[in-house]
């Protein structure tokens, strides 16, 4: 019987402290993401920064192309 009680306890203390573990790389885990999501959102805001000029080009040219409809009449019906 003692065998048995010594063999839960040892169960027991192993899948307990792989738990334990595991809560502590959670908190590394998320600050790993947030370091990941601020790379990136440095990278889009020096991607939008060195081709804003251009971007702002071609949406202007689009926007004057779809200014001007071709073939619609102005009558009234």
């Amino acid at each position: 019987m003692n065998r048995a009680a010594a063999y839960l306890a040892t169960i027991f203390t192993v899948v307990g402290d792989r738990f334990e573990d595991r809560r502590n790389d959670r908190g590394a885990t998320a600050v790993e993401y947030g370091l990941m999501v601020g790379l990136i959102a440095v990278a889009i805001i020096v991607g939008v920064a060195l081709l804003g000029d251009q971007l702002e080009a071609l949406f202007n040219e689009i926007t004057g192309e779809l200014a001007e409809p071709s073939g619609v009449s102005g009558g009234g019906v």
